[in-house]
């Protein structure tokens, strides 16, 4: 399956940086994008739309692995979180 990366950094509430990818399938738009971001920040917590467009940018494009290419059949998309990010469903990160 061909992907869309999107690099995205978000400053949450108490001041702290996020950063994380957002893996969806090739050929959608920026705008699906930050509606998984902020679908990501809310389960985090944060408060929706507090995303700034210009911290979700397009990186590249490539063919992902079997495994994250099954989490966007059944998601639509799969978030890669990197650095800064908290687990939101629970468990340590």
């Amino acid at each position: 399956m061909k992907i869309d990366v999107y690099d995205t950094y978000a400053t949450l509430s108490t001041g702290k940086m996020v950063h994380f990818d957002i893996f969806i399938p090739s050929g959608q738009n920026k705008a699906t994008a930050m509606n998984y971001a902020n679908i990501f920040l809310t389960r985090l917590g944060e408060k929706h739309n507090s995303l700034n467009q210009q911290l979700c940018n397009f990186c590249h494009s490539e063919i992902t692995n079997p495994q994250i290419a099954a989490e966007i059949a059944e998601h639509g998309h799969f978030i890669l979180q990197m650095e800064g990010c908290p687990n939101p469903y629970g468990g340590p990160k």
